[in-house]
């Protein structure tokens, strides 16, 4: 089952409109985009995906809906290319997740998690980039211990990426996580590799580039009144997020609706426990 994060904070907070244009950057699956087109009734949502994949599962998830619905493949530099394609100058709201989706989480193939074995690809957008097999598999042990390290926060990263080097080629997710164990014993419920994996998926993806280039974009494509609702999964991501709502407050151009960062309720968590390290910020374009 899919479960869109915080969605009744994420409805609440973007203030629905009947009539209204919303984008929803990181459609996923569609579970955000198809709760917005369920609320409108003359407005249109551009659903956005990089994972072409992902975006056909939103537009089938979304059949009840697809005539208040446009879809579009792309990164976040291209979200004024959607905007124009749906005929829209601007949009009432945006919303953006960026935490992955459970189809890519769940599916062997796409090498995300170590779960089940599985290529070493974790490219959102499988049609461009090198693949995290290339990273742990070319990279030199430094590089390699200071990506896992600063797009991780893995305290042990050198300690791995010796590892990693010791073992290639690194043939497999299940592969590159029995590695990590080698040196990096489970303690508690975290798996050794989580971090790992979490690192080269940042790295694969672009993932700090592309969170700045949604807050250079996304907050012009909305107009005055309208409201920017981003969840965040990562101390990192959020601390861009947060840094980027106070400028754009400071700057005048928007009112941060969040004075603190809003988080999934126990019921959710229980339901969805993937929802347990998500945040979410809010603001309004002035």
């Amino acid at each position: 089952m899919h479960y869109p994060v915080m969605l009744p904070e994420v409805l609440a907070y973007l203030a629905i409109r009947p009539g209204g244009d919303y984008l929803d950057a990181t459609a996923g699956m569609g579970g955000h985009s198809g709760a917005i087109a369920a609320r409108l009734t003359s407005g249109l949502v551009i659903a956005n995906d990089r994972d072409a994949v992902s975006l056909a599962m939103a537009r089938a998830n979304c059949a009840e809906w697809v005539e208040r619905m446009r879809f579009h493949q792309g990164d976040f530099s291209t979200l004024p290319e959607a905007l124009r394609e749906a005929g829209v100058d601007a949009v009432d709201g945006v919303v953006a997740d960026f935490g992955v989706s459970r189809y890519q989480l769940t599916s062997p193939e796409r090498g995300f998690s170590f779960q089940a074995d599985g290529p070493l690809d974790m490219r959102m957008d499988q049609s461009q980039g090198v693949t995290a097999a290339e990273i742990v598999n070319t990279a030199p042990e430094r590089e390699l211990a200071n990506l896992i390290y600063e797009l991780g926060e893995e305290r042990h990263s050198r300690r791995i990426a010796k590892s990693i080097v010791r073992n290639r080629p690194i043939r497999s997710t299940l592969h590159l996580s029995q590695v990590v164990e080698q040196v990096l014993p489970r303690r508690g419920r975290t798996a050794p590799a989580t971090q790992t994996f979490l690192a080269l998926r940042r790295a694969v993806n672009g993932e700090d580039a592309q969170l700045r280039a949604f807050f250079d974009v996304a907050p012009g494509l909305v107009k005055p009144g309208g409201r920017l609702v981003v969840i965040c999964f990562m101390s990192l991501e959020d601390r861009i997020a947060k840094n980027r709502l106070k400028d754009l407050a400071r700057e005048g151009s928007a009112r941060v609706l969040t004075k603190r960062v809003v988080k999934p309720g126990a019921e959710e968590i229980a339901a969805n426990p993937a929802s347990r390290s998500a945040v979410l910020r809010a603001m309004e374009k002035i």
